[in-house]
């Protein structure tokens, strides 16, 4: 399996990076063997790490296509990884034709490829550098701010992301900068590995995949993740299993080796 673009310059691939693992489990061709070797590890303890991987892309796709029925039209998706279809603007636009995406994620390889799928220029779609330890950083994006009109609601997509973010990192910090800066009627969307109900093999073998990666994989109880939504109204079905959130299939995906819980909420 080969990466299916230049790498850019003075990147270190045998440093596993979880946007590229996160690659591997969705069955891209965007990874190299430090990658593979990295979400082997995981998978040979949880088997059913791909379904969980899918169920979570579902579970993004049928977050934007809610929030676009329900008149949102700008989309910040933070953490975005290796682009996969349907993309956030894909989902999007297909209920809003019009529908703007500011792309932001700090792996080189990441944006190497959103210019390259960006190169024709989409009018109201653009992928920027930035990091969401950072939160300032990228709200001040003249990039960003070209697109996003803060006046009116947004979009925000934290999905699968703020487990790489430790704690002295401050993952609350990240969200509260982006809800202050946007107004009433705009949403936040999350998931999130949890502690419960993880079994602990599971959770072990998470840990020591992505310690070898460039970032740690950080599980949260139920109730840490529901405080990430500090300020936000969760929305029904609340914060449940991936696959669960407003999904046809309401069975689990596999056993329950590893739990993915995902939730919308609205600044009121």
């Amino acid at each position: 399996m080969e990466n299916s673009h230049p790498t850019p310059p003075d990147i270190d691939t045998t440093i596993p990076s979880p946007a590229r693992m996160y690659d591997y489990y969705l069955g891209g061709k965007d990874n190299f063997s430090a990658d593979r070797e990295a979400a082997e590890t995981a998978l040979s303890v949880i088997p059913y790490g791909r379904q969980i991987a899918l169920a979570n892309r579902r579970f993004l796709v049928r977050a934007v296509k809610y929030l676009s029925r329900n008149g949102i039209w700008q989309f910040i998706d933070l953490g975005t990884g290796i682009p996969t279809s349907p993309n956030v603007h894909e989902a999007a636009r297909s209920i809003n034709p019009s529908a703007r995406v500011v792309y932001v994620d700090n792996d080189p390889i990441v944006n190497a490829h959103n210019d390259a799928i960006l190169a024709n220029r989409n009018q109201g779609i653009v992928a920027i550098n930035g990091d969401i330890r950072y939160p300032l950083n990228i709200i001040t994006s003249p990039a960003l701010n070209s697109i996003i009109e803060f006046g009116r609601p947004v979009g925000i997509l934290f999905v699968a992301v703020l487990h790489f973010i430790t704690d002295d990192e401050d993952p609350y910090q990240a969200i509260a900068v982006l809800k202050e800066r946007v107004p009433s009627g705009s949403y936040l969307v999350i998931s999130h590995i949890t502690s419960d109900g993880t079994a602990p093999e599971a959770m072990s073998a998470v840990q020591a995949a992505y310690r070898q990666a460039s970032a740690p994989a950080v599980f949260r109880s139920t109730q840490e993740i529901e405080k990430l939504f500090r300020g936000f109204e969760l929305i029904k079905p609340g914060l449940v299993d991936v696959n669960e959130w407003r999904g046809n299939n309401r069975k689990p995906v596999g056993p329950t080796e590893l739990r993915f819980l995902g939730g919308v909420g609205r600044k009121p």
